[in-house]
């Protein structure tokens, strides 16, 4: 029995992650291509016997692959209603036609629900998008989460987070490379925002005061390719963290764009 996380890709581009336990395998977002996703999933050494797709919100980077994975997969969808109908207003078919999806789940933040043997509980994040969500999954006694796309860590998600055995948590922007980069001011804004997204001190913030430190590993997700840099993350989470990684707990893994993560076990 194993239980078990595969970050597929993550950031700006296209974001997509595996959960699995013993007996169930979850997609959670469609970021990547279909085909991008099945190649990453073999080189990951992932089958791609998915039972479900579950989708955080509906930004492109997070479902610009789901019309054709989920005529590929044949499994359910699991959106909320409000994401379902964002994203149904706005996706077209090659033809400019709506696109229906067959199976289609909906869930509430804050209700937990059940697929196979996972159990799951999406939560509520300060982000931009119409509902957006973070989870918790917890299977064979182990917790995991997978919460990035949030501009700041209001007590609710920081509640959430606590005692989990493994974490998918988002440093997004160093913010000083984001004041002195390439993107227009609004854009700065947006992304520096309560809606946008969590910068390197904002999550070292949260790993100095608040983090409970029972995660056997920690990965850092969304990096911008333009706002950060790996080392910069890493340094900023690993003074933060301070004496607990000299403990066996709180391995420290970064995420990328361009490749997949190595999966990573309990």
């Amino acid at each position: 029995m194993a239980v078990s996380i595969t970050v597929l890709a993550s950031g700006s581009n296209g974001n997509c992650t595996v959960v699995s336990s013993s007996r169930t395998r979850l997609l959670i977002d469609a970021g990547l291509s279909c085909r991008e996703t099945l190649r990453r999933m073999a080189a990951a050494g992932e089958k791609p016997d998915i039972d479900a797709i579950l989708i955080t919100h509906e930004h492109g980077d997070h479902v610009a692959g789901l019309p054709v994975l989920s005529r590929k997969l044949k499994v359910p969808i699991y959106m909320t209603g409000p994401t379902h109908q964002a994203w149904h207003r706005t996706t077209r078919d090659r033809d400019g036609n709506r696109i229906k999806l067959e199976q289609l789940e909906r869930f509430d933040s804050g209700r937990t629900f059940e697929i196979g043997d996972i159990s799951i509980t999406p939560f509520t994040i300060p982000h931009d998008a119409v509902d957006p969500v973070g989870f918790t999954f917890r299977t064979e006694g182990v917790k995991l989460a997978v919460c990035t796309d949030l501009g700041y860590m209001p007590t609710s998600v920081r509640d959430h987070l606590r005692r989990c055995d493994g974490m998918v948590i988002e440093s997004n922007h160093d913010l000083e490379m984001l004041r002195g980069g390439p993107y227009p001011w609004v854009v700065k804004q947006r992304v520096m925002s309560r809606v946008g997204h969590l910068s390197n001190d904002a999550l070292a913030e949260f790993f100095a005061r608040d983090y409970d430190g029972s995660a056997a590993f920690l990965i850092l997700a969304h990096l911008s390719e333009q706002n950060n840099h790996p080392e910069l993350a890493r340094v900023a989470a690993e003074n933060a963290l301070g004496l607990r990684q000299s403990l066996w707990q709180n391995r420290l893994l970064l995420a990328r764009q361009c490749e997949a993560l190595e999966t990573v076990t309990l």
